[in-house]
């Protein structure tokens, strides 16, 4: 062969080869472009897309008259992709004094090797207006729900508090977040390496705005009840308290106030710093300027009401006298020998005011709040039925409402009692309650013996604007209506000539009792020197009850509750009674007392009456 036909050979081999290299890459690209089109496009897109997350409307909050308690508004928050950014430095020191933030602090986030920083939580509108003025390179503003409180701090350890992410973290807030925060959006959004939108975006997810709470609370009525707890906070140097108002018949809370000292400033998701009416514009939850609260009141970091234990005192005479009067062991007109001391299992048991032995009856026991003799009472009615009555009233189980943090008291079982227990747990110094529970006491008594469940949401409201009541409260009977009837005019006494005098509403039968309780040593055994708590607790008119009512006033000075928490009762009782239209139902009352609420703890008991002990 010769080397011309050889070159020939090898040119038409290399001809059918490169034929057939070409005849494969030209089937895989129509195999990728026709066959695998879909494929290879998602991939493609899969490398520029971005999911992002665009939170729901938040529900509102409002009282039982559609009042805005609490309200989700959008709002402006800076964010930064510092991989557009070249000079951070520069665009930090512009950025410094429209946002607040110290030049170094927006130097090192405008420095991270990421595509995203937060600078700043919604901020106020003309800050949001300044940013985009300045049209900055790699910062940009994006919507972020804020909840409003337009009444200003007033109710927010009821109403709770909101996080940055947009969940509840406290208080109704967060009990109801499933109803409140909605269903966000989800956008599929196509964003090139460099941050640039390429357009295109399509929603993954539909955006349903969350549901609104209609409460049980009335405004109104929330407002006098803290303005008139503050003021004798301040008054009396106390650290803090809670004032509740019911509905006897459906059980509604219609205010429900606690406050604190500012010297004794709240703590916990919530806390509002001393001094500050409302929380920061950058904070998740902001409140609108205005408190009403005296100097050094602030609201506390809870519903103490709902969350805080405390031994109650005389008002848990309650228990025996009910539970006696059922069982036919007194009525109201039985005599008892008192005497001035009751020596029980190592103690020794005292009026607060020293006597010698005297005879009263069971409804003059209760009226001067008589420790001796109701030991005597519970000791006919023995420990076991004691404990039972305990049980029947609520005391140690949980209230319906399902409060975060809400506690179902401390209440030791009767296998733990000791010898001195018959005397101490009478008197309400052996078992931990709550406000709450110990109203639902009374309003059980205020409703005829029948106890009805407490409720703090009376409706849910759709975010079209349809309002769905909630399911009415449960009801049953715990004493029955003659003894109830006798308790009625037992707790009458205590307000017409007992330790509740104070407590007094000018035109309007009251009844009630008054309560002072010593501080256990969170340290050890026995009591705080000095430390008590005060309160009073009834229902008004008494002939045809409307509204029940607690006030506890904690470390107050004076000590005795006939003495700062019964005017305060009498003040909120009374707005109460007029603001709803409750017609009066007898003479002026000269027993009310003329002293200014918030007298700095000068309100005084009147001679004849017979203050009580702890």
């Amino acid at each position: 062969m010769t080397a011309r036909s050889l070159l020939v050979r090898r040119a038409r081999t290399a001809g059918v080869v490169l034929a057939v290299v070409l005849a494969v890459f030209l089937g895989r690209l129509v195999e990728v472009q026709v066959g695998s089109h879909e494929h290879e496009a998602a991939l493609s897109t899969g490398q520029l897309r971005e999911q992002l997350t665009i939170p729901a409307s938040r529900g509102g909050i409002y009282d039982r008259d559609g009042q805005v308690l609490a309200l989700s508004v959008e709002a402006g928050t800076v964010v930064a992709d510092p991989l557009q950014i070249s000079d951070p430095a520069r665009e930090a020191g512009v950025l410094a004094p429209v946002l607040a933030v110290p030049v170094a602090q927006l130097s090192a986030e405008l420095s991270e090797r990421s595509g995203f920083v937060y600078l700043a939580h919604r901020v106020a509108g003309a800050v949001a207006n300044r940013i985009r003025a300045l049209a900055l390179p790699g910062i940009a503003l994006v919507g972020e729900s804020q909840t409003v409180l337009p009444a200003g701090v007033m109710a927010e350890p009821v109403l709770g508090t909101v996080g940055t992410t947009g969940s509840g973290l406290s208080g109704l807030e967060y009990q109801y977040d499933h109803l409140l925060a909605g269903h966000p959006t989800t956008l599929d959004a196509l964003v090139a390496p460099g941050g640039v939108s390429l357009g295109g975006s399509t929603s993954a997810s539909g955006r349903d705005a969350g549901f609104g709470l209609e409460l049980t609370i009335d405004s109104g009525l929330q407002l006098v009840a803290e303005q008139a707890l503050g003021a004798e906070i301040a008054a009396t140097h106390a650290t803090g308290g809670d004032a509740v108002v019911m509905d006897v018949r459906t059980g509604q809370i219609l205010a429900l106030a606690d406050l604190a000292s500012s010297s004794h400033p709240p703590v916990g998701p919530g806390a509002t710093p001393a001094g500050l009416p409302a929380l920061g514009p950058s904070a998740p939850t902001y409140a609108l300027p205005g408190s009403t609260l005296p100097a050094g009141v602030v609201e506390a970091s809870s519903p103490t009401a709902l969350t805080q234990v405390y031994e109650p005192g005389s008002v848990f005479k309650l228990v025996a006298f009910s539970a006696a009067l059922t069982d036919g062991i007194v009525t109201p007109g039985t005599i008892l020998a008192v005497p001035g001391a009751l020596p029980l299992g190592g103690y020794t048991f005292h009026d607060a005011e020293r006597h010698g032995a005297e005879s009263l009856t069971a409804s003059q026991i209760l009226a001067q709040s008589s420790n001796v003799g109701t030991i005597e009472i519970a000791q006919r009615l023995g420990a076991a039925r004691l404990a039972g009555q305990i049980e029947r009233l609520g005391f140690g189980a949980p209230t319906g409402l399902d409060f975060p943090g809400s506690s179902i008291g401390l209440v030791p079982g009767l296998p733990t009692w000791t010898a001195s227990s018959i005397g101490s747990t009478p008197i309400g110094q052996a078992d931990g309650v709550t406000a709450l529970q110990v109203l639902d006491a009374y309003n059980t008594v205020a409703n005829g013996g029948v106890e009805v469940a407490p409720s703090l949401v009376r409706a849910v409201v759709t975010p079209w604007g349809a309002v769905r009541p909630t399911a009415r409260a449960a009801a049953w009977r715990v004493i029955s209506a003659p003894v109830d009837a006798e308790l009625v005019q037992m707790l009458e006494g205590v307000v017409t000539g007992g330790t509740g005098v104070e407590a007094a509403v000018d035109g309007y039968e009251v009844a009630g009792k008054t309560g002072t309780a010593q501080v256990p040593d969170p340290n050890g055994r026995g009591y705080l020197p000095g430390a008590f708590v005060g309160s009073f607790v009834g229902f008004a008119p008494s002939n045809a009850p409307v509204f029940s009512a607690i006030v506890v006033l904690d470390h107050p000075t004076p000590v005795y509750g006939g003495a700062v928490a019964a005017p305060v009762f009498s003040s909120i009782m009374g707005y109460a009674l007029r603001h709803y239209g409750i017609h009066t139902s007898a003479a002026p009352t000269v027993a009310v007392s003329s002293n200014p609420l918030g007298g700095r703890g000068t309100i005084s008991v009147p001679a004849i009456v017979t203050t009580e002990g702890p």
